[in-house]
């Protein structure tokens, strides 16, 4: 059974995963920090926005985005014709579309950890000559390490789960758009429970671990915290 199965959509949920969260994190830094920091009129209408994929269908949401990103649209059309992108049907828009649905999980870790720090450190850097973007790195990011990893790890193995969205903008298409999760629904549909048994197995066991390891890593900062 092993060897009949197709392992190149857990590859592709994996590499789909890395991609989004490095640009998530790339993106997510100054939008946490903003947030953390600001007393502004807009922040609870910027937060709700933010966290809008955690309480909305995924379906939805994979319908405007393939709506935005279809070649009859404005922005899709643009992408097309001047520079030769195509977001639906690839794993361009994949990655497109997980950086939407993936956002919270990233953004509210981060910006949880930085509303955590002392402001007096973080004044104390600004007295010494950093800016807010050394701040962050070299002062910030060191002292929510939780956070941090919590944010990475999260948004990566949620990106991996990913089902309603990745398949209302990329269906299923092998090694560019079927990942894992479709795959498995394909399977049900055509009844090879046994494979679908073992996937779901896989997706299981990995959700398990990568949960455990946040909570393991945690939980010793915490200890470390305490003994200090």
């Amino acid at each position: 059974m092993i060897e009949t199965l197709d392992f190149a959509p857990f590859l592709l949920s994996f590499k789909l995963a890395g991609v989004t969260t490095l640009i998530l994190f790339i993106v997510s830094l100054p939008l946490a920090w903003y947030l953390s920091q600001t007393n502004s009129k807009s922040k609870p209408f910027l937060e709700a926005v933010t966290a809008l994929p955690l309480v909305l269908p995924p379906s939805v949401l994979g319908f405007y985005i393939l709506v935005v990103l279809s070649p009859n649209s404005s922005v899709g059309s643009f992408l097309e014709n001047i520079f030769g992108i195509k977001l639906v049907f690839s794993f361009a828009g994949l990655v497109v579309a997980s950086c939407f649905y993936s956002l919270p999980f990233m953004v509210q870790p981060l910006q949880s950890g930085f509303e955590s720090l002392n402001k007096h450190m973080l004044e104390a850097s600004y007295l010494a000559g950093k800016n807010k973007f050394q701040t962050i790195l070299r002062v910030a990011l060191p002292n929510i390490k939780p956070s941090l990893i919590t944010a990475l790890i999260i948004t990566f193995a949620h990106t991996v789960g990913e089902f309603g969205v990745v398949l209302m903008v990329g269906g299923s298409i092998p090694n560019e758009t079927k990942v894992a999760s479709v795959a498995i629904y394909e399977m049900v549909e055509v009844m090879e429970y046994g494979k679908a048994h073992i996937y779901s197995a896989i997706m299981v066991g990995i959700s398990f671990m990568v949960l455990l390891s946040v909570y393991l890593f945690n939980h010793k900062q915490k200890t470390k915290i305490g003994l200090a």
